[in-house]
């Protein structure tokens, strides 16, 4: 494989173009473009973190359209995680917004939940959640994930942790847009940067929610 040189530019304009051309017909004849600007640099960019977190999935681009509304063949995003426990992993993903990097818990099921809201009833690991959190937007992430509206069912107003118990998934992420460095190797340290501040986070999840056992 040659060296990682960066994620070039025309991958952000190659899904800008999809964005307003999403048909079978216009992927085909800018195929080529999708294998030499997106799949590529994606492919070298896991390769290049290989070793420090792990192999990564490279996800296909065709959507699974078979229970949505949204009829669109292709996703508007190349993603790819590299998974820590079922429904966890760090990720990175090139769209028309540019670059993100994200790290965390992103889907969920019923006994993750139970074992998430179980660890936040617990002084010294919620606190500890608590600080990674503070931390993490402290530092310039965004801290996501599916919220409830309200609080869960039977937790008293004043949980110290209320905020955190909202949550049925959580993550943290940074957009970048297109930086200066987008199409040049350094794309790999700002990743590499981002994935290890994201580790704290990542080591609570496992310790305290685990994968699914459903």
């Amino acid at each position: 494989m040659t060296a990682f040189e960066g994620i070039p530019l025309e991958a952000v304009d190659f899904y800008e173009d999809l964005e307003v051309n999403n048909t079978r017909e216009w992927w085909a004849a800018n195929r080529g473009r999708y294998d030499t600007f997106v799949r590529a640099p994606m492919e070298a960019v896991a390769a290049s973190l290989e070793e420090e977190f792990g192999p990564a999935k490279v996800f296909r681009p065709n959507r699974d359209v078979r229970f949505s509304p949204d009829k669109s063949p292709y996703k508007t995003h190349q993603g790819l995680v590299v998974t820590t426990a079922s429904r966890m992993g760090w990720y990175v993903q090139v769209s028309a917004d540019g670059l993100m990097t994200a790290g965390g818990w992103y889907a969920s099921t019923s006994d993750q939940v139970a074992r998430y809201r179980a660890a936040l009833d617990d002084e010294d690991a919620g606190a500890e959640l608590q600080r990674i959190v503070d931390g993490l937007r402290s530092a310039g992430f965004a801290v996501e994930g599916d919220r409830l509206k309200t609080r869960p069912r039977g937790v008293p107003d004043d949980h110290p942790f209320l905020d955190l118990l909202r949550h049925r998934t959580l993550d943290a992420a940074r957009r970048y847009g297109e930086p200066e460095w987008l199409p040049t190797p350094e794309v790999r340290d700002h990743v590499a940067e981002d994935w290890r501040a994201y580790r704290p986070l990542m080591d609570w999840l496992r310790r305290h929610v685990g994968g699914s056992r459903a």
